[in-house]
């Protein structure tokens, strides 16, 4: 098999760039893990020609990193190496040599690939960059634009790849890596039994989803590097990014839900590159020639020309690309249209008449101050209340917390309850309220009123008795997580809100009084 691998990368080799530029990212755990790689060492040559130069990382799949150098070509080299090899590398090797016949520049370049019976290794270009899954969490989530340019250069990828008759497999944060020059790879495609085209696609959504939120829409249970989990309401269901997080566009928003809708029909991967193509229009310099990303350079040298198969729509502001997604939006969702419904009942051809007239909107974020968030406690202590402020300073690492008790109902007391009180300057159309908690598992009710109180133990007992319910909005219970999204139907002004806490997590690092939750942030969205 490893001369029969060997020949094949030789025949495709002439064809790859050699412009290799890599640091290693790490994607979805497949089959089981390696053993141990032990006995290498910096300074070790492999099959006579590569170099090692620096062990990277051991990933999630059990495969040693390391970065080398190809001594007969004078390059360096990323060798991603496994053991035993044989027929449990099989995968790896397989894969390795289907990718390397796509020559595309937003795909790896494959080298080499070997099976030396003991251990077997691919050899691949080098990128000198940053996994995506590391650069958001170095620099927080991506804008809509950055989002779309790093979206369109992947989808560009997965839809050469799938151009070729084969899937990638394993799409996902640790496997997007930006070149420092600003190129976008994505790298280690996967050939198992789940590979699939729509799974690509679907897993597009996914990407989109974590680059606009942080979080990754899809489980990774026993990972060691696990990408923070995707927000949930309190039924289970995946929270739209534009609830999330403020400033994300309806467009993008409808766009990410409906790929990550398993109900829904997909695009095909070009399709999809072809929308995004038009939505990357370049204002801010973000694509150069052959898939390279720039950011904001002003000394950087002219850019080449665009590349011919993605042309691009130049639009000014954001309706007009809002109306290009649209368009696609609805076109995913009429895949899925009934043929017998009649005529009258379809949308109209006029796509453009259509979002411009249902767009909304977009809700913002509001800065709250410590002088508008108080603890209200009808009965028993406001527990720790000068730490209120903590709930608002935009640091995820100040909290406030309860108190602790020894049952979740606040000690079977006459305390049914704790609330946080939220003061917004005048009476506002609120979107939704989110709050992240230190434990999940705690149970709350977002409540609003059109009066203060005075900040007496009388104030708190006027709230809690005529705040009701905010309409629209849903009640939490002890399944909840540790972000709760209290969206509402944005029908009735409020000036003032409160979460009310009525049940207890355990902490599990508590032991005499051990039911206490800690509230991290709070945002408040408003139209």
């Amino acid at each position: 098999m490893a001369d029969r691998i060997r020949a094949e990368l030789i025949e495709s080799d002439c064809l790859m760039r050699e412009d290799g530029v890599t640091q290693v990212g790490e994607g979805q755990a497949a089959g089981s893990a390696a053993g141990s790689l032990g006995g290498l060492a910096v300074g070790d040559v492999l099959a006579e020609r590569y170099r090692l130069e620096e062990h990277i990382n051991d990933d999630s799949a059990g495969r040693q990193v390391w970065r080398g150098v190809d001594i007969v070509l004078r390059r360096p080299v990323a060798l991603v190496l496994r053991t035993p090899g044989g027929a449990s590398a099989e995968e790896m090797l397989s894969a390795a040599v289907t990718a390397s016949r796509v020559v595309h520049g937003n795909l790896i370049g494959v080298y080499d690939a070997i099976d030396e019976g003991e251990r077997a290794y691919v050899i691949r270009e080098w990128i000198d960059g940053t996994a995506l899954r590391d650069l958001v969490a170095e620099e927080g989530p991506f804008d809509a634009e950055r989002t779309t340019s790093v979206l369109h250069a992947v989808a560009d990828a997965v839809s050469a790849l799938h151009a070729s008759g084969m899937a990638h497999g394993n799409v996902h944060p640790g496997t997007v890596l930006v070149a420092a020059d600003g190129r976008v790879v994505l790298a280690d495609a996967r050939v198992d039994s789940t590979t699939s085209n729509e799974a690509d696609v679907r897993s597009l959504g996914a990407l989109a989803y974590f680059m606009l939120t942080g979080h990754w829409p899809r489980a990774e249970a026993g990972r060691t590097t696990a990408l923070a989990d995707g927000r949930r309401d309190s039924t289970g269901a995946l929270v739209a990014p534009r609830q999330v997080r403020a400033g994300v566009p309806t467009y993008l928003d409808d766009l990410v839900m409906d790929l990550l809708d398993a109900k829904l029909a997909l695009p095909t991967a070009q399709v999809l590159t072809g929308e995004l193509a038009r939505l990357d229009t370049g204002e801010r310099l973000l694509f150069g020639g052959n898939g390279t990303l720039r950011f904001a350079d002003e000394t950087a040298p002219a850019e080449p020309a665009p590349r011919a198969a993605t042309p691009r729509l130049l639009v000014a502001g954001g309706v007009a690309l809002a109306l290009v997604v649209s368009g696609l939006v609805l076109a995913v969702r009429a895949l899925n249209a009934d043929a017998t419904e009649p005529p009258s009942a379809r949308p109209s051809g006029n796509v453009a008449v259509e979002a411009s007239a249902s767009a909304a909107p977009q809700p913002k974020a509001l800065n709250l101050t410590a002088n508008q968030v108080r603890i209200i406690a009808p009965f028993g202590d406001r527990d720790n209340a000068t730490q209120a402020p903590n709930m608002v300073d935009g640091d995820a690492k100040t909290l406030w917390k309860t108190t602790g008790y020894k049952r979740s109902n606040f000690g079977n007391t006459d305390k049914k309850g704790i609330g946080i009180l939220i003061s917004l300057d005048k009476p506002q159309l609120v979107s939704s309220v989110t709050i992240q908690l230190s434990t999940p598992g705690a149970s709350a009710a977002l409540m609003g009123g059109s009066a203060g109180a005075p900040d007496s133990r009388a104030g708190d007992r006027t709230i809690v008795d005529t705040f009701k319910q905010v309409a629209g909005s849903q009640a939490f219970g002890k399944d909840s997580g540790t972000t709760m999204v209290f969206s509402t139907d944005a029908s009735t002004p409020y000036q003032y809100l409160m979460v009310w806490i009525t049940d207890l997590p355990q902490d599990p690092t508590e032991t005499e009084f051990p039911y206490r939750v800690g509230v991290q942030e709070i945002v408040v969205e408003v139209q």
